[in-house]
């Protein structure tokens, strides 16, 4: 058999503060830290050896995997970043506190924002300090490719091939993997493992710092089983 772990990064300092976070680089809270710290504790119960890991450029899922590896035993793994696995990009509402966007805009405007599949919010300016291209993290990337306000739709068009390129062929190869990322990069990746469909995905949601596992049989189009380790704080799955 070969196992996947997925695991969402601890809270963070803007999960906290409710505040649109998408590609702005906040740390970890204290809660988050030992929620990271716990996600490699019920790993380590499990008896999973990984052959490798994968986590995006932002340092709250970064962070997580380090804190995971450590209390796993595993921090000799192989580590790979990637932008691609950042999390969405919440365009001209990043930083915004999202009461106070409620309040602006209302709430099912809000909503759509968040919870529509193909709907992306206002793109931020260049001038805008959150904006990508002020950050020195990519400046290797072409700034057209950059983005700037994504849906979910986009989110999983940015993920996906990255994902189908990089990630699927170690699991065909029988390797165990580690994916430390965020809610919406995860989301696309269980959308495309368990085919579901645009309207359900934005309804599945990846609680902070517990690690989803999902074994394969054959190959990445088998799966035999997926189960969040903190019972207590799983969240629904799609079927298998």
């Amino acid at each position: 058999m070969t196992f996947i772990v997925l695991v969402r990064h601890g809270q963070s300092e803007w999960n906290l503060q409710n505040r649109f976070t998408g590609w702005v680089d906040v740390g970890l809270t204290n809660a988050g830290v030992n929620e990271a710290i716990k996600s490699g504790d019920l790993i380590a119960k499990e008896g999973i050896i990984f052959d490798r890991a994968f986590t995006s450029l932002q340092r709250r899922a970064i962070k997580t995997l380090w804190l995971s590896l450590e209390a796993a035993n595993q921090l000799h793994l192989p580590v790979i970043k990637d932008w691609r696995l950042n999390e969405r990009h919440y365009g001209s509402l990043t930083g915004c506190n999202k009461q106070e966007t409620r309040s602006k805009y209302g709430d099912e405007q809000v909503h759509i924002w968040r919870r529509s599949f193909d709907i992306p919010p206002p793109k931020i300016d260049k001038q805008n300090k959150y904006h990508p291209i002020h950050d020195s993290k990519y400046s290797n990337v072409d700034p057209e490719v950059l983005p700037t306000g994504e849906s979910l739709k986009m989110t999983c068009d940015r993920v996906l091939p990255y994902f189908s390129s990089s990630i699927a062929p170690f699991i065909n190869d029988k390797k165990n993997l580690i994916i430390s990322a965020h809610g919406n990069s995860l989301r696309a990746i269980l959308k495309d493992l368990f085919k579901v469909n645009d309207i359900e995905i934005p309804n599945y949601e990846f609680p902070t710092g517990n690690p989803l596992l999902i074994e394969f049989g054959s190959d990445i189009n088998t799966i035999v089983s997926a189960r969040y380790l903190d019972a207590e704080r799983a969240k629904v799955l799609p079927e298998i």
